[in-house]
């Protein structure tokens, strides 16, 4: 038996999320099937973690067990990619990987980037790719309130009704803003995080921006550990799975 990474990058508008449901088409299972036929065996492919309906991934990892070994890694990833390009997936990378390798349990941290586009005019090019916001946002505040996320903390006032997770307790390495023009680019970093947790605190952050909280609402709702207490979560265009470390 052989175990193989595969790094892919897709694009999440057309599909209901990375994870294999009854609803709809979902990445896992498009990519588990084009596998499958490939190796003509059957195939499942474990990610590292799930994404949303509409977000997207730069580079998702994932692994599969298959009986045979992949000796042609070119010939094996121009075959997949043929199969996949029409339907925004790509597979980067192909990687054997030691036995004790599993893309979720192994990963030691995950980095999201997160898009918002803030200038009045429609978005052309980056449309399903990034929040449109309108209104002007103070990066100065924003980059204050961000600052707070960071360390170890009860996370509770960012997660979903249907989060499955046992604990709200996370440790948020890194949250850091920076803006190119009108793009503004916001970075979190952390071993694992709660469902919508990411797209929760972009909408807290904004708040902030727009001058509809101060950064003493916005802690107050952050420490709440209250659910009622958080912005509308950011749109999942804007979300993109950045990088897996191992």
């Amino acid at each position: 038996m052989y175990i193989y990474q595969v790094i892919i990058e897709y694009d999440g508008t057309n599909f209901v999320g990375w994870q294999i449901q009854k609803n709809g088409t979902t990445i896992q299972g498009t990519v588990q099937k084009t596998l499958t036929k490939i190796l003509k065996q059957k195939i499942i492919l474990y990610g590292s973690g799930r994404t949303d309906s509409g977000v997207h991934a730069l580079a998702q990892s994932a692994h599969f067990i298959t009986k045979k070994s992949i000796d042609n890694k070119f010939l094996f990833l121009n075959t997949l990619n043929f199969f996949l390009n029409k339907k925004k997936i790509s597979i980067l990378k192909v990687k054997k990987k030691e036995k004790n390798f599993h893309a979720r349990y192994s990963a030691k941290n995950r980095t999201y980037k997160y898009i918002i586009i803030n200038r009045i005019a429609p978005l052309s090019l980056d449309t399903n790719k990034a929040w449109h916001v309108k209104s002007f946002l103070n990066i100065i505040l924003m980059k204050k309130a961000a600052k707070l996320l960071q360390g170890k903390k009860d996370f509770s006032t960012y997660r979903s009704s249907s989060c499955g997770a046992e604990s709200p307790i996370r440790t948020l390495d890194k949250a850091t803003i920076v803006k190119k023009e009108s793009k503004i680019i916001i970075t979190f970093k952390s071993r694992s995080f709660l469902q919508q947790q990411v797209r929760s605190m972009v909408g807290c952050l904004k708040f902030v921006a727009e001058g509809k909280w101060n950064i003493k609402k916005f802690k107050e709702s952050m420490y709440s550990k209250k659910r009622i207490n958080c912005a509308p979560p950011a749109p999942a265009k804007g979300l993109y799975l950045f990088r897996v470390n191992y």
